[in-house]
């Protein structure tokens, strides 16, 4: 680990200011960080803890909905009785990720801001455009098989690793930031970001910005809901593939659907056009699986991940049936 300078701000625009250093990193519960910073895939020279600032209580809000502090913990937040009771799928999302001791440890917002688990960019020895932009991407004909068939580009095919942000996309959350430019609200769908040719660039929020807090609004799909979890093993393993689905129903009607899934893609992968094929439908195994065609349209595996296409359209199925029938698993 390289020499960093360290400072502890008690406010938001402290930090802020701190952060605005060259070489500056915010640190919080640090699950993620610190192990980067060891094996020097990060290596910042400023590091500004902002542990002490009042960012970690959870509460509703006047819309009707809940509002996550950044700096409320993973497991706070999964067993905090507004979330576990409203917010269902939420809950099961973050206790379906890492071990209860990280989970003990991580911050709602830092979970938002964690890097990819792949091979490469954790191999300093490999030429990594997330790690270090132009230098190529080896897992494009290399050892891919946990990373990407959609979003991807010919510079990165890396997943997001997260299954907290998996329900967020599907309950379409917003997350407050602020910066040197004030506040503002950055809608879910647009937090993280695809590729393209900018892949060191995991997300829309800017050097000197914070994350303040996570936003849910007042419908929580606390009825029909499932977080479907496919991993190698069960337990401490990132998805090969996850779905986070959500329905509103009607009889057997389908007024609302929502679907995420994770471990496909750079971000929490949505399609909101293929979710609008069962709004007005019945609840019917062929009906989802038209959904599941339209999820994958235009998926592609690269060698050792070619079998996720499959795999990703039998989950959903198989997410849908577990929600229409009101069953949750992790």
């Amino acid at each position: 680990m390289r020499p960093f300078t360290f400072t502890q701000s008690q406010d938001v625009d402290t930090a802020v200011q701190e952060v605005s250093k060259e070489g500056a990193k915010f640190i919080a519960g640090g699950t993620n960080l610190l192990d980067l910073m060891k094996i020097d895939v990060m290596s910042p020279s400023h590091l500004v803890d902002i542990t002490q600032i009042a960012l970690d209580t959870i509460e509703e809000t006047e819309a009707g909905g809940i509002r996550l502090g950044a700096l409320a913990k993973n497991a706070d937040t999964a067993y905090h009785e507004l979330v576990e009771t409203r917010y269902p799928l939420l809950s099961h999302a973050i206790l379906a990720g890492a071990t209860a001791q990280l989970r003990n440890m991580a911050t709602d917002g830092g979970n938002l801001l964690q890097r990819t688990r792949c091979y490469y960019f954790y191999d300093t020895h490999t030429p990594c455009n997330k790690r270090e932009p132009g230098s190529g991407c080896s897992a494009i004909q290399g050892y891919n098989r946990d990373l990407a068939i959609l979003g991807t580009s010919e510079h990165c095919i890396a997943t997001h690793p997260s299954d907290m942000c998996v329900a967020l996309a599907a309950l379409e959350a917003t997350v407050q930031v602020t910066g040197k430019n004030g506040a503002r609200s950055i809608p879910f769908a647009n937090f993280h970001r695809l590729p393209g040719d900018t892949p060191h660039l995991d997300s829309n929020l800017q050097p000197d910005e914070i994350i303040t807090a996570i936003e849910l609004p007042a419908n929580g799909f606390a009825t029909h809901y499932t977080y479907l979890k496919l991993r190698d093993r069960a337990s401490y393993a990132f998805a090969l593939v996850s779905v986070a689905a959500a329905l509103e129903l009607e009889g057997n009607t389908v007024k609302e659907a929502r679907i995420a899934l994770g471990g496909v893609a750079h971000k929490p992968w949505r399609v909101p056009q293929a979710e609008a094929l069962l709004h007005g439908q019945q609840a019917t195994r062929e009906n989802f699986q038209k959904v599941a065609e339209a999820y994958l349209e235009g998926a592609k595996g690269f060698g050792h991940n070619d079998f996720k296409i499959e795999l990703a359209k039998r989950a959903i199925v198989r997410a849908l049936e577990q929600a229409t029938k009101k069953e949750a698993t992790a």
